[in-house]
């Protein structure tokens, strides 16, 4: 789009601007991993919503720190990306749009995105017309385990069954011998309070769950799952009424 095109959009469209990262994902998974999957969730997304939404270019940096002591990992300090993150929302802000949703591909990224949200609606606390919001895709409700008995994780992990089988759908080319690869248990780290934690000191090899249990079939029904609980999502922001707190 040029920008005439973004400019004469209703300012009630949505934004939709997704964020990733790159980093490493084990032996056996590309750094880019997290985008791809991301961006494959929004491809979805958008056959189905089309024009009715502003989908901005994915952003692939992330806020990887715990993953930096793996060749590859690409990270912007926490701090850093907290101001890459308000900017991209404060952009669109200025271009006058009033609904705006981060779509979060990337673990690392969640805690930042809520605070980034937070602070920006103190900073825009005279308007009473904004909706400002961040949603990691796998954690809207949808239990794809429930449509598909073969999936044994409850949750997701790192390079692990979920992640791996979403990437032998769209890019199996991508992925090496899952048969070199062992489980790495989730464990408890004091659970259900929140621990600082580095990658290396949870997985040597740097992933989390297990690969192996891994297929293309599974990853469709995760792909599936997890693109219809953003789309309803956004609809959820269409419907809003540009005023009330429930949506």
């Amino acid at each position: 789009m040029n920008w005439p095109a973004v400019a004469a959009l209703p300012k009630t469209t949505p934004v939709v601007i997704p964020i990733a990262a790159i980093e490493q994902h084990g032996h056996h998974m590309p750094v880019f991993t997290d985008s791809l999957l991301l961006g494959e969730v929004i491809r979805r997304a958008h056959e189905q919503l089309k024009t009715k939404v502003l989908f901005t270019p994915l952003m692939w940096l992330g806020n990887s720190e715990h993953h930096i002591d793996f060749a590859g990992t690409m990270t912007a300090a926490p701090r850093v990306y907290l101001d890459l993150l308000s900017n991209l929302i404060d952009n669109m802000i200025t271009h006058g749009f009033q609904r705006i949703v981060l779509v979060n591909g990337h673990g690392g990224n969640h805690v930042p995105g809520q605070q980034v949200v937070f602070e920006l609606r103190q900073k825009h606390r005279q308007r009473n017309d904004l909706l400002l919001l961040n949603a990691t895709y796998w954690l809207l409700g949808g239990k794809p385990y429930e449509l598909d008995s073969a999936l044994e994780q409850r949750r997701m992990g790192h390079a692990c069954e979920w992640e791996t089988s979403m990437m032998l759908r769209i890019r199996p080319d991508l992925v090496t011998d899952l048969n070199k690869t062992v489980n790495v248990d989730f464990g408890n780290p004091f659970e259900p309070g929140s621990r600082g934690w580095i990658t290396k000191e949870r997985t040597p090899t740097g992933h989390i769950g297990d690969p192996r249990k891994a297929t293309a079939e599974k990853g469709e029904t995760l792909f599936s799952v997890f693109t219809a609980d953003v789309v309803t999502y956004i609809e959820r922001m269409l419907a809003w009424d540009g005023k009330s707190w429930n949506g």
